[in-house]
């Protein structure tokens, strides 16, 4: 009996396999599995992001163009510069040259289809607020902004000939030229006459209305770009003829996301039919704001064309715009893979494409 026990004894499993729960055996080799799997995904989901970042790094910086039509007042002057101060923009000023008069030296401008001393947008205040102006165009120029053309009185020029568009940049190279010497202002800086010949670098028309007359002249007289063009959407920027041009795009705005030119003019006619109202809840200014970022989120999640957006020195619907402006830029111009840039320098990119727009 002994004799079989121990044979018995030596033919029983060791303890600690006799031990082992059933199916023990298997699961281990499964968690090897699990772990190899586990690591090999992990592999590859370091690849795919590490690939996606390269992508990402190879896209073009997203590049946004704000732009001032007119340049009237000096108290946006310097909020304007204040803004790019702390954002790190810079922006184009399409400079009204009727600003750089008063009413007693008005007459100095000739329209070339009304009498001497008109305007549609008025006249500087006073010497003293011509004075402001000049000084904060120099200091916008030092700063790195460009200073841009946007004729003289304001008027509709879409059925101008070429010649009555060379005889309104004419006078706008005089009076911008002379403005020190015309308005009595004395102590003119040396580099103001350069500056002065430099604006004729891009035009914007008033009004947006362009016609074969104003391209015919634009060319003439030197101009590199226009801006005065409309497009569907955000695009790259053409040429046509040796003249870049730059298309203000269509947005999406409002609970119905229905398009509307990227100007705040026309969130004005938009939201208030271009009657002045007070935003006292903020509405106007939350549907620039979301109209703005909604257009750029769609191209620097995209394609990453430049988006341009349009503005002037008057504060409409309580400075509901400029507000909206002031949000948007502190929200994107930060950020290190885009550009608010002037469109001197998205031109000097060479991103233009041959025979679009115009």
């Amino acid at each position: 009996m002994a004799t079989m026990r121990k044979a018995h004894l030596a033919a029983a499993p060791p303890a600690s396999s006799h031990n082992r729960p059933l199916g023990e055996a298997a699961s281990a080799d499964c968690v090897r599995v699990e772990i190899r799997s586990v690591l090999r995904f992990g592999f590859l989901l370091l690849t795919l992001l590490a690939t996606g970042h390269a992508l990402a790094d190879d896209r073009p910086v997203q590049k946004v163009l704000v732009s001032f039509d007119g340049a009237l007042h000096n108290e946006q002057w310097d909020r304007s510069l204040a803004l790019a101060v702390e954002t790190g923009a810079r922006f184009t000023y399409f400079l009204s040259c009727t600003y750089l008069l008063t009413w007693e030296t008005r007459r100095e401008y000739r329209p070339p289809d009304r009498g001497a001393g008109a305007s549609n947008v008025g006249f500087g205040y006073s010497r003293e607020d011509v004075a402001d102006r000049l000084a904060n165009i120099l200091r916008a120029d030092s700063e790195g902004h460009e200073i841009g053309n946007h004729a003289c009185g304001h008027f509709d020029g879409g059925g101008w000939t070429e010649a009555e568009w060379l005889h309104e940049f004419a006078e706008f190279d005089r009076i911008v030229a002379r403005a020190y010497e015309i308005n009595g202002i004395e102590n003119e800086p040396e580099p103001w006459r350069d500056l002065a010949r430099a604006m004729n670098g891009g035009f914007r028309a008033p009004y947006l209305s362009a016609g074969d007359g104003m391209f015919a002249a634009l060319r003439a007289h030197g101009f590199a770009y226009d801006a005065s063009t409309v497009s569907q959407g955000p695009q790259a920027p053409g040429a046509v003829n040796g003249l870049a041009t730059f298309a203000l795009p269509m947005v999406a705005e409002g609970p119905q996301g229905r398009p509307v030119l990227a100007m705040d003019y026309n969130l004005f006619v938009r939201h208030s039919g271009g009657f002045e109202r007070a935003d006292t809840e903020g509405a106007f200014e939350e549907r620039a704001y979301r109209a703005f970022m909604d257009a750029f989120e769609s191209e620097y999640g995209g394609s990453r064309k430049p988006l341009q957006i349009g503005f002037h020195f008057t504060l409409m619907n309580g400075g509901a715009y400029w507000n909206a402006l002031e949000r948007f830029a502190r929200a994107v111009c930060i950020r290190d893979d885009v550009a608010c840039i002037s469109y001197r320098e998205a031109l000097a990119d060479g991103a233009v494409v041959t025979g679009a727009g115009g």
